[in-house]
């Protein structure tokens, strides 16, 4: 009876060994819908970003401090330094209110950015900017 038992045992072994097996991730394809850029108060810049497919918070996030770097270039700046990201998340559809400052010179603070170094990278990831 042993004997007869062992093939089925292997099995059910193996058939367990499958299902755990990790599933494999859809490619990450984005969908980067817009960004409206919104000066509040001289060196103040609020982000409005929003996407599609974004794999967390994280993707929106990019998408922002892309935005944020380019427009600091396009207004002869080298800096950015951010300050808040608001992200909400409904039916697919990502939207983040990022804000920033922008200046000349390394801003103090910890979360600062340089703008041309961060519009670099997000041109070779494929994130666009303003």
């Amino acid at each position: 009876m042993w004997r007869s038992a062992c093939p089925l045992i292997a099995l059910i072994a193996l058939t367990a060994c499958e299902e755990s097996s990790p599933q494999a991730e859809a490619p990450f394809a984005p969908q980067y819908l817009g960004v409206e850029t919104r000066l509040l108060d001289g060196d103040l810049v609020s982000f409005l970003v929003s996407m599609r497919g974004a794999r967390d918070t994280g993707d929106l996030e990019n998408y922002a401090e892309c935005a944020a770097a380019q427009y600091a270039l396009i207004r002869g700046y080298g800096f950015a330094r951010h300050l808040r990201t608001n992200v909400s998340e409904e039916g697919g559809l990502w939207r983040g209110d990022a804000v920033y400052t922008i200046s000349a010179a390394l801003p103090r603070g910890l979360k600062t950015i340089d703008a041309e170094v961060v519009a670099a990278a997000c041109a070779e990831n494929g994130i666009p900017m303003v």
